[in-house]
């Protein structure tokens, strides 16, 4: 008798030691537990220590309410018939109001948003072409977020973004875009580069012809200085010179000129200059023909009635 009294004592001490874990339980911060009753859902425990009756209510399962994030990878068409595979990342969360719909109504929540952005990313994709895919990525995401919003609702589930957060082509569609990109670029270059080519001849015409102007006036300049500077010598000769005319002065210049000519030419070892057989007389019949053009000048110019 005795020893059954000690097994008796075991077993009820520990069918209340049993009963003592079964009745507490404890839930994790942002965190919340379910408890059925007989396999009915009896209520939602928050996070902390809680007490349900042992033996009669179990926890069935938790209940997460962190934002949390599923990303869909779908592949799809565009207007102009191209691949394209778009990557959907959803970022939900279980309302703390609605567990028992989140626990209760979906048996895998994630089937379902993955089916729903399937939905709307190929039913909105084909009607745009390639090009305005990029463009239009965020309308894309935005009409995935509306479509999860009005259905997810009823099964307890907020969605905080819906974002396309990568588009990718066939990749000899991506390579024939750069080659695209590529020769539009080099056109530009092209173009660039013949529009400064062109701005460099036009600038270096316009300085070459201020150049020649420059030139030009210089010449002239110099010519005036030459004559102005014969001028002074004539007066200047005939008044310390009584009886001497401009001719004379003029035959003295020429052959001043001439000697100084000679000279330079002795002292120059590579000089290229060709020098004609002449007699110091032929700047006499130089003198007199440049006279002969001057009289004749003269009387051109000289009025009718002077003339006669």
């Amino acid at each position: 008798m005795e020893f059954m009294d000690i097994v008796l004592s075991v077993i009820v001490g520990l069918v209340l030691l049993a009963t003592l874990y079964l009745s507490f339980f404890t839930v994790d911060q942002q965190t919340v537990a379910v408890v059925q009753r007989f396999g009915k859902f009896a209520r939602s425990a928050t996070p902390g220590l809680s007490f349900k009756l042992p033996w009669i209510d179990w926890v069935a399962g938790t209940v997460n309410l962190r934002v949390q994030q599923l990303n869909v990878k779908v592949e799809t068409k565009t207007e102009d018939n191209v691949f394209v595979q778009f990557m959907v990342s959803v970022q939900y969360f279980i309302m703390p109001t609605k567990v028992y719909e989140a626990f209760y109504k979906l048996d895998d929540p994630e089937k379902q948003i993955t089916s729903f952005v399937f939905d709307v990313v190929r039913a909105r994709v084909p009607s745009i072409k390639l090009d305005d895919i990029f463009a239009k990525k965020d309308e894309i995401a935005d009409a995935v977020k509306l479509e999860l919003e009005g259905v997810m609702d009823d099964f307890g589930y907020g969605i905080v973004k819906a974002l396309v957060t990568d588009i990718d082509p066939d990749a000899k569609v991506k390579e024939s875009m750069n080659e695209i990109n590529a020769a539009q670029r080099m056109r530009m270059a092209a173009s660039e580069k013949g529009e400064a080519d062109r701005i460099l001849k036009v600038k270096a015409a316009e300085a070459e012809a201020t150049s020649k102007a420059l030139q030009g006036k210089g010449i002239a300049d110099q010519r005036k200085a030459i004559i102005d500077g014969l001028r002074e010598s004539v007066t200047e000769f005939e008044q310390a010179v009584p009886g001497a005319t401009a001719q004379d002065v003029m035959n003295l210049v020429l052959m001043t000129q001439y000697f100084d000519t000679l000279k330079d030419v002795a002292g120059s070892s590579q000089s290229n200059t060709i020098l004609i057989p002449h007699s110091p007389g032929a700047l006499s019949d130089l003198a007199a023909q440049m006279r002969n053009a001057m009289i004749t000048a003269d009387q051109v110019t000289a009025p009718k009635g002077a003339a006669s």
